[in-house]
């Protein structure tokens, strides 16, 4: 099974890869269905029959070629390290529930009812139209359209908010006001001082000063704002090698390549890996990156559910027994697609499993750790670092630099050949705009820190005191009876709150209050599963993080969202004692 093809485009080799793949495809159609079990005899039920089916110890074997990874035979269950931790995914109660689809339910009514009093002349808000495109179809998407206009709309004032500071652990939200209920939002020139319990900085490198801020002062000086070129036009500096260097080595892989954007580091590296004939196991709440990536690829894509290892050996089964659509023959390749740390739910992948199920089935594995490089493991290499596996193990490790980093862009790591392949193949690489130099300098001053080649420990005081954090204000919000998603460790820490009018209501109420959090809801979420969504850092203190929930209390008080009806102790693995041992840093971090 190959990862990607190098084959050559010319006619002649075309035609001699399409008969050989031919001659191939008779002996190799019932070894890639045998390898679905480890056991000599399975009952597998297809077309209503039941049939005996023997594995015969077949090999993963596509053109005569193996996955190199993976030894033929019986693959013993990875058992994961040992974590105290839990994850939490407690059910809305049901009155809550009923009442979330009521609100939503009743905002449509009144959406459709106001759009009939525009047509009927009686409102003569212009909310309605697009200006300039009289006689002309509507350009926009109906149900977008008036989602914006009846329901965000009135809402606007709790998103996209502008900030005129670094986005550390305090930043300055600007003040907005409106005078035609949220139809236009002017700034007044003033700002409010506010903890900052919203951005991805998690290790507290966002910052104006320092060594990071210094270093990326130089390459300014040195190198310039801009590029001006791709990697493969003129726009391929040596700081660009260098930050591959260092990547490679900080997730423990052969070879990295870096690109300038997060979002499209999965999105246009992912099609040059797959093609029609190929299929992608994607978790139902990956990132909207990876979905995009998965539909350029033009590979056939299938959900499992979320983190549910049962479901994702399911489906390996099925892909594996019945192929491809229609025809039936073997999936060119299989990709399963994950995320470290999934951003909406704060859950961490249950890896140790993932990498069994893949080797036992012989796929391969699409690590995004966007949100857990830097934020996760005992000394910041993800979520490999915090199980204690085998970088090698995970065929293909992408991470971005916007958020423990406190810079912009992304990366792929894998073996040589893998980069060798991208560097040729990829878009980003190709098209896009190189990364400017003073951001691969912040992110290879701050890795540095982070690795302790700075000749400092306050990369490893940063890393404990984001533990720390992550765990005292997850205790503190489980001890006040909130209903909390995600791992006791995940520094993504969303606090349900389900009924629309609390969500907003919340989120103006922190902001009056000094705190600044983001609230999300449907579509973002689910209808049912809307949220605050609360970012750790370690550049927060004690004092910072006791702040914030004695006004999450106090709003409260208002709102009353506190809805778990649980123990405490079925909710959380956390306890007095742990965050004893895990002790903040006494000197804060710089």
């Amino acid at each position: 099974m190959l990862l990607y093809s190098d084959t050559p485009s010319s006619p002649n080799g075309r035609i001699h890869e399409v008969s050989h793949k031919f001659a191939c495809l008779a002996r190799d159609h019932e070894n890639l269905k045998e390898m679905a079990f480890d056991i000599d005899k399975a009952v597998v039920k297809q077309n209503g029959d039941l049939k005996n089916r023997t594995n015969h110890g077949g090999k993963a074997v596509v053109n005569g070629i193996s996955n190199g990874y993976v030894k033929t035979g019986f693959v013993p269950k990875v058992k994961p390290v040992h974590k105290e931790s839990k994850e939490s995914f407690e059910e809305a109660p049901m009155l809550t529930a009923i009442l979330t689809y009521i609100s939503y339910a009743f905002l449509v009514i009144i959406g459709h009812f106001k759009d009939i009093l525009r047509r009927l002349g009686v409102d003569k808000s212009d909310v309605a139209k697009e200006k300039g495109n009289e006689g002309f179809v509507p350009l926009y998407c109906d149900f977008e359209s008036f989602y914006t206009r009846n329901l965000y709309r009135y809402v606007r004032d709790c998103v996209n908010r502008p900030i005129c500071s670094t986005p550390g652990a305090w930043f300055d939200v600007m003040e907005r006001v409106s005078p035609d209920n949220n139809l236009h939002l002017n700034i007044t020139g003033k700002s409010s001082r506010c903890i900052n319990l919203g951005s991805y900085n998690y290790l507290g490198f966002a910052e104006n000063s320092g060594p990071c801020a210094e270093a990326a002062q130089r390459a300014l000086i040195k190198y310039g704002a801009g590029v001006g070129g791709t990697r493969q036009e003129l726009g391929n500096l040596d700081i660009h090698l260098e930050l591959e260097k260092l990547v490679a080595e900080f997730v423990g892989q052969e070879a990295a390549m870096v690109f300038g954007m997060g979002f499209a580091t999965n999105a246009l590296n992912i099609p040059t890996l797959l093609e029609k004939g190929c299929l992608i196991i994607s978790d139902e709440m990956n990132h909207a990156s990876l979905i995009l990536g998965c539909r350029l690829s033009g590979a056939s894509v299938t959900k499992f559910k979320h983190n549910n290892m049962d479901s994702l050996e399911l489906k390996l089964r099925q892909a594996i027994l019945n192929g491809q659509p229609r025809t039936h023959r073997p999936w060119k390749k299989i990709l399963i697609i994950v995320e470290g740390i999934y951003s909406m739910e704060g859950s961490i992948a249950n890896l140790p499993e993932m990498i069994r199920l893949k080797k036992k089935y012989k796929s391969y594995l699409y690590l995004d750790e966007a949100h857990s490089i830097g934020a996760l493991g005992p000394n910041g290499r993800g979520v490999v670092d915090y199980f204690g596996l085998d970088p090698r193990d995970v065929d293909i490790m992408m991470g971005t630099f916007t958020k423990s980093f406190g810079a912009a862009g992304g990366y792929i790591a894998g073996s040589k050949a893998l980069i060798e392949h991208l560097k040729s193949r990829s878009h980003s690489a190709c098209y896009a705009t190189s990364m400017p130099a003073p951001v691969a300098q912040q992110i290879i001053t701050s890795m540095q820190c982070i690795m302790g080649l700075d000749g400092t420990n306050t990369g490893r005081q940063r890393l404990k005191q984001l533990a720390w954090n992550t765990r005292y204000l997850r205790r503190r919000l489980h001890e006040m009876g909130f209903i909390l998603y995600g791992n006791d460790d995940s520094p993504v820490v969303p606090l349900l709150m389900y009924i629309p009018a609390k969500i907003i209501v919340f989120g103006r109420e922190c902001l009056k209050r000094n705190i600044g959090v983001v609230v999300v809801g449907f579509p973002a979420t689910s209808i049912i599963e809307g949220r605050s969504r609360i970012c750790i850092s370690a550049a927060h203190t004690k004092e910072m993080l006791d702040k914030a929930l004695d006004v999450i209390k106090e709003v409260d008080e208002i709102l009353d969202v506190r809805y778990s009806s649980l123990p405490i102790e079925k909710r959380t693995a956390l306890t007095e004692k742990d965050l004893e041992e895990l002790s903040p840093i006494e000197t804060h971090c710089p």
